[in-house]
């Protein structure tokens, strides 16, 4: 049976998850949740929706596309991580693709208000 220091406990928007972590990895994935967390804090504060899964999943398209940002930052700008390595990854695709995910959650979110 695992035990208990192989988990941590998070809060993500007010609600508690239980995920299997190593012990040396338990405050970088505390932070990560933090700033997880905050991020959906703060579309949650700035959108209509209150829906857990449209918040968390605006929430990672969000961290995607600063990660993304900043891996195609040019070097010397003070975005590009230190040792950068080129990814072969076509960001202006990635960062329509995300747009275009965010239009369709948004269509398949809206409240129906019209019955056919």
């Amino acid at each position: 049976m695992p035990s208990e220091a192989n988990f941590l406990d998070i809060v993500l928007l007010g609600r508690e998850y239980r995920v299997a972590c190593s012990p040396e990895d338990k405050e970088a994935l505390s932070r990560a949740a933090a700033y997880v967390d905050g991020k959906m804090r703060e579309i949650a504060g700035k959108t209509r929706s209150n829906a857990a899964e449209r918040i968390a999943v605006m929430a990672a398209l969000n961290i995607a596309h600063e990660l993304l940002s900043v891996e195609s930052a040019p070097p010397g700008d003070g975005l590009a991580a230190e040792g950068h390595v080129e990814t072969g990854v076509d960001f202006g695709a990635v960062r329509r693709r995300i747009f275009l995910m965010e239009a369709q959650l948004d269509a398949l979110l809206e409240p129906q208000d019209k019955l056919i």
